[in-house]
């Protein structure tokens, strides 16, 4: 077979393989494989090929987390921490929402956002049930948490997962460049929330004591496995941290830990591997396979070319590009073949342009926060954004893709725009943080100092007098 037809074959495959999986007609994970398995018998990559485009340190990694996290949501303590941040807002809906998409926020930091949502959704059923008000507002919040923490670390959304493995960026690197925006995106995202939903999460002061006779400690189904859970899961999260100063792949840290929670808990083997999402898994293995396809012909390589020459092979302007492009691509089809097929098109950025590895640093960047924030732009979005819509409707709690994403798509812009500043300002022109911080300290004194002139005024007048 030339080089030109398996180039045209591995390109139609793969354009017909992501049209099917955008349409959903067929499951993704069999549209993958099917792919994948039309790669291998037409011969443009040959079975070792195949197996050597899979990235297995990310498959590694998504195995442990899963056996880990699956082990640790039969003590309840997700549902714990749901319970008692609402119990600490008082009862009050406003602070109710606030309080749970920050629990959703951080565990998906720290553990996936697809699991977090499955375990936080009933239990925020359960509190708008005894508030007697629409949950809608706080599950689109919850939704929205879920896919900004996620952002926040290597282990928090799939497409970071999959960059820290093709870049060997480290938990602190993602967590040292991402976690500071992620921040401000949240308290930007959850004050406009706010806003919106002011006058529909309101409630009687009577059925706010409802809330408060709810005890988290009842959702503790199982103290002794819960100890050994977080003992494992610190020591994972440790690992992470660690792992490259010890020279130590994310995947070996991730099955120690699952390993090591196999062995203390005693648990059965066979039941604990139920909670591993094995579609998922061999989505991501068909998935490879379709971009090594298209890397082996030069399809990606003539796509790095053009990007490079309409940007003229400027940084700023390719960032950008990434940024954007990440963003408003990931808010109608999923993000994970979009960040699978970026991958080697930035890596070939770097080399057509010639420069080292940690210069592309601030490609990544721009690609995790487009790819994991432009998640959140519809209800199709992000695998989160599935799943509660999905747990909602079995609720009676319908969530249609306009009323979501009037909500959604403008609040996943005013992401991107925070996203494009902290890039422009922080990466590329430094110079200009150190002033506007100048600038903003000058003017938040000069507002303190208002009351301290006017009280000093008074002062003098009355000493006058």
């Amino acid at each position: 077979m030339s080089d030109q037809l398996q180039l045209i074959l591995a390109t139609i495959v793969f354009v017909l393989t992501y049209v099917i999986i955008v349409s959903e007609k067929i499951h993704r994970t069999v549209a993958a494989l099917m792919g994948a398995a039309f790669i291998v018998v037409l011969k443009i990559i040959d079975t070792e090929e195949a197996v050597h485009a899979i990235d297995f340190n990310t498959i590694g990694l998504l195995v442990g987390m899963m056996i880990i996290v699956g082990i640790t949501r039969q003590t309840g303590v997700f549902e714990y921490l749901a319970i008692k941040a609402a119990k600490k807002s008082n009862g009050e809906a406003l602070k109710i929402m606030v309080a749970l998409s920050l629990v959703t926020a951080v565990l998906s930091a720290l553990l996936d956002n697809v699991t977090t949502v499955l375990l936080i959704v009933p239990v925020t059923f359960a509190i708008a049930g005894k508030l007697k008000i629409n949950p809608l507002p706080i599950l689109v919040a919850e939704i929205l948490a879920s896919n900004i923490g996620g952002t926040a670390t290597l282990i928090g959304d799939p497409p970071n997962i999959m960059i820290g493995s093709a870049t060997h960026l480290g938990f602190m690197d993602f967590l040292i460049n991402l976690a500071p925006i992620v921040v401000v995106i949240y308290v930007v995202t959850l004050t406009l929330l706010r806003i919106i939903y002011r006058n529909q999460l309101v409630t009687k002061p009577e059925l706010k004591q409802n809330i408060m006779t709810l005890n988290e400690k009842d959702e503790i189904k199982d103290p002794a496995l819960l100890k050994k859970s977080l003992f494992v899961l610190a020591l994972t999260i440790l690992g992470f941290i660690l792992h490259q100063y010890i020279h130590m792949e994310s995947s070996v840290i991730a099955l120690s830990g699952a390993s090591l929670l196999l062995l203390l808990s005693r648990q059965d083997p066979e039941h604990v591997l139920h909670a591993v999402e094995w579609p998922v898994i061999f989505f991501f293995i068909g998935l490879f396979v379709l971009v090594g396809s298209l890397e082996k012909v030069g399809v990606i390589e003539a796509i790095a070319a053009a990007s490079l020459e309409l940007t003229g092979g400027d940084w700023v302007p390719t960032s950008m590009l990434i940024l954007w492009l990440s963003a408003i691509a990931s808010a109608f089809i999923d993000n994970i073949p979009f960040v699978a097929t970026m991958i080697p098109l930035i890596h070939d950025m770097g080399r057509l342009m010639g420069v080292a590895p940690e210069a592309l640093n601030v490609l990544w960047w721009s690609l995790s926060l487009g790819a994991c924030l432009g998640g959140n732009g519809t209800i199709i979005g992000a695998s989160a954004n599935v799943v509660v819509i999905g747990m909602a409707e079995k609720r009676g709690t319908h969530i249609t893709f306009l009323n979501f994403f009037k909500i959604a798509f403008p609040l996943m812009l005013v992401s991107i725009i925070l996203s494009t500043l902290y890039i422009l300002f922080w990466y590329y022109y430094p110079g200009l943080v150190s002033l506007l911080g100048t600038l903003a300290f000058g003017a938040i004194l000069s507002i303190l100092l208002i009351p301290l002139n006017k009280r000093l005024e008074r002062s003098a007048s009355n000493l006058n007098a």
